[in-house]
């Protein structure tokens, strides 16, 4: 077995753990990157994020990257739909430029921070199968072709099910009572004008009985949503091999779900093209944390991970990657105490905005969310 050594090592190629390894190039600080995917061009990286002006922005500024964010913003993208089951509109705000969450396609923003490092940085293809303490604050990792590395620091941005969890929390996800059916409508003001009238031109909520549609319209004209609903693990019945839900019976069980709500927005699952996708809602306990451990640490979803009904996940995570590459940079004399300030400042704001997430939650999947919502959007303006 191949083993070489990285002073600073990543497990996890996703927004968190490239803006660390940016912001460490920008203070001359080596990292090295490895990710399961083959390529960053293995598979598609989601639908839209905003890109909040107190989390995400500042952390991109940290990288040297503003310019280039600014030029892949979505126009129009902060405009904002709610809509309750009987498909009438209740809020209807335009997107006037004004907002401090402009929004950007996932992908485009993960191009922006890999076309900033230097050729080589992201090792792809490369699956942790087990990481081990060599003691002195030095770890091992082996991966799935046969290879290893040993690292001085290592740093778990490896996602909701982390391989470097483990280290540092015995914390394991837990399912939030809230599942997801992903679709997407292509071309959706020529093939799907109906959903396109709906959606808008930004973000997009229909909300009612512990269910409803969280949708967008993307930067190249296609209908990004999801049906969301509170549900048993064991929603919809396994119709399909090894357990699985068939395509067929995931659509059919989703509208099902949503009988008696106005036919455009069951439309937009009927209507949707390709297969759709059933999604888990995991959480992390609201206040997780760990104790110190030398050569070891956490960001991102591998760290906070939280439902999504606050926005904060991609901000925190870059935010994450920011702050810990600067608190690197400040003391390079003194990489534990750059990691205790770095992860005592992350737990109070994951902690904040994973108990936002929790209560937002309740909120969207509660009694009256029109209502809640309408009263939280007021509070804001």
């Amino acid at each position: 077995m191949t083993t070489t050594h990285h002073p600073l090592a990543v497990l996890g190629g996703g927004l968190g753990g490239l803006l660390l390894a940016r912001v460490l190039h920008v203070h001359g600080i080596p990292a090295a990157v490895f990710d399961l995917e083959p390529g960053p061009e293995a598979r598609t990286q989601g639908g839209m994020l905003d890109i909040h002006h107190d989390s995400g922005q500042p952390a991109l500024a940290a990288a040297g990257l503003t310019e280039g964010f600014r030029a892949i913003v979505h126009p129009g993208g902060q405009a904002l739909r709610l809509l309750g089951p009987d498909a009438t509109v209740h809020l209807a705000e335009p997107d006037d430029g004004t907002g401090g969450r402009p929004e950007v396609d996932r992908g485009d923003l993960r191009d922006l921070l890999l076309g900033s490092l230097p050729a080589g940085t992201v090792h792809w293809g490369r699956k942790a199968v087990a990481v081990e303490p060599l003691g002195g604050g030095r770890h091992r990792v082996e991966f799935a072709d046969g290879s290893a590395i040993t690292t001085d620091l290592l740093v778990g941005a490896d996602g909701a099910w982390s391989r470097v969890r483990p280290l540092l929390s015995a914390a394991r996800p837990a399912y939030t009572g809230v599942s997801f059916v992903e679709a997407d409508l292509h071309d959706a003001a020529r093939r799907h004008p109906g959903a396109a009238a709906l959606v808008g031109g930004g973000m997009f909520m229909a909300l009612g009985d512990g269910r409803g549609f969280l949708g967008h319209l993307e930067s190249d004209g296609s209908i990004h949503v999801y049906a969301a609903l509170r549900t048993g693990e064991d929603w919809p019945p396994a119709t399909g091999p090894a357990g699985s839900a068939h395509p067929a019976a995931l659509r059919d069980a989703a509208l099902a779900a949503f009988a008696g709500w106005a036919d455009p927005l069951r439309a937009l699952l009927a209507d949707a093209d390709g297969e759709l996708t059933l999604r888990r809602i995991h959480a992390l306990p609201v206040g997780h944390r760990w104790e110190r451990v030398p050569g070891v640490t956490l960001l991102g979803d591998a760290a906070h991970l939280m439902s999504p009904f606050a926005g904060e996940g991609a901000n925190l995570a870059m935010q994450d990657g920011a702050e810990l590459a600067l608190a690197l940079a400040a003391r390079p004399d003194d990489p534990e105490a750059a990691l205790h300030a770095y992860e005592q400042d992350m737990f109070t704001r994951a902690g904040a905005s994973a108990a936002e997430s929790a209560a937002s939650l309740e909120l969207m999947f509660g009694p009256d969310p029109v209502a809640g919502l309408l009263e939280v959007f007021t509070g804001a303006r």
